[in-house]
């Protein structure tokens, strides 16, 4: 989940008890009430659930069915060319709906059997240790709108587009779901912010927005990548970069643009290796080394 794009919406609760989402003056939906008070819905339902309870249901409206179809139609054949194989394999393993929005509970449903994982609802921001100390359990934090309709390729924000076409899919995968709760135990075992800050960078320029060499060509993974109409034409073009930890953990990026500087695994074993291997044993001191020997770069 892109967790600094929250905050282009933040989420209230009132001393009436109701919820609000303060969408920014250039959000889509900004000036449309129905959208605005959806919203403010949905948000509710992840708020008011129950930890261990089922995923409360959205009851979606036809438009925004049709949202998803279009969008998810699209990048079904933008995935064929650009999305790396093991990305590919899970699409066919979890077999989302393709005219339909999917409750986050029958994702979760679909994802169990096959790697374990489970959704949870967010209605907006969720910490960064408690979004990616989860992971580590299983569990996947995920808002449930969907993006406004007069814009369907474009979201300023994370919604369920990118929750679950960029992360189910990748989560149905065996390996990229190992990754995922290796980054989830490197999260609960590091102490400082700092520290968690640099778990979080190789996570984004990872499992968000990373890059492997497949059949001579790159080839997409992160899910950041896979659920941005725009971006998947794009990737090929940035600035990318070797597989590189320090580099990762310690390069600065700006969340409203497309990512300039991307880092490129060799293969997938390369890239569990380095990564999964890193995940797996790092620390606060072992991260603290690396920062220290890698001055702080901006993409």
């Amino acid at each position: 989940m892109f967790e600094e794009a929250q905050y282009f919406a933040p989420v209230a609760t009132r001393e009436d008890g109701s919820v609000v989402v303060e969408l920014a003056a250039g959000h889509p939906g900004v000036a449309d009430p129905v959208y605005r008070e959806r919203r403010n819905a949905i948000a509710a339902l992840a708020l008011n659930h129950v930890a261990g309870e089922p995923v409360p249901p959205v009851e979606y409206t036809e438009r925004e069915h049709e949202v998803w179809a279009l969008v998810a139609g699209e990048l079904a054949l933008k995935h064929r060319r650009y999305a790396a194989g093991e990305y590919l394999r899970g699409c066919e393993r979890l077999g989302l709906p393709a005219d339909r929005i999917p409750q986050l509970q029958e994702v979760g449903d679909l994802l169990q059997p096959l790697t374990g994982f489970r959704y949870l609802p967010a209605a907006g921001l969720v910490p960064l240790r408690e979004f990616y100390g989860v992971l580590a359990d299983g569990l996947f934090h995920s808002t449930q709108y969907i993006r406004h309709h007069s814009v369907p390729f474009y979201t300023p924000e994370p919604d369920v587009i990118h929750e679950v076409i960029g992360h189910a899919n990748a989560l149905a995968s065996d390996r990229f779901a190992r990754l995922y709760r290796l980054a989830g135990a490197a999260a609960r075992r590091v102490e400082t912010q700092e520290a968690l800050e640099f778990v979080s960078k190789t996570f984004w320029f990872t499992m968000e927005f990373g890059v492997l060499a497949e059949d001579g060509e790159d080839k997409a993974y992160g899910a950041g990548i896979l659920s941005s109409y725009g971006e998947i034409e794009e990737f090929r073009g940035m600035d990318i970069r070797p597989l590189d930890v320090a580099a990762m953990g310690t390069t600065v990026y700006d969340i409203t643009k497309y990512q300039n500087v991307l880092f490129r695994a060799e293969s997938l074993t390369h890239l569990e290796d380095v990564v999964g291997g890193f995940w797996e044993t790092c620390d606060d001191e072992a991260i603290s080394r690396l920062a220290a020997g890698h001055a702080v770069t901006r993409a």
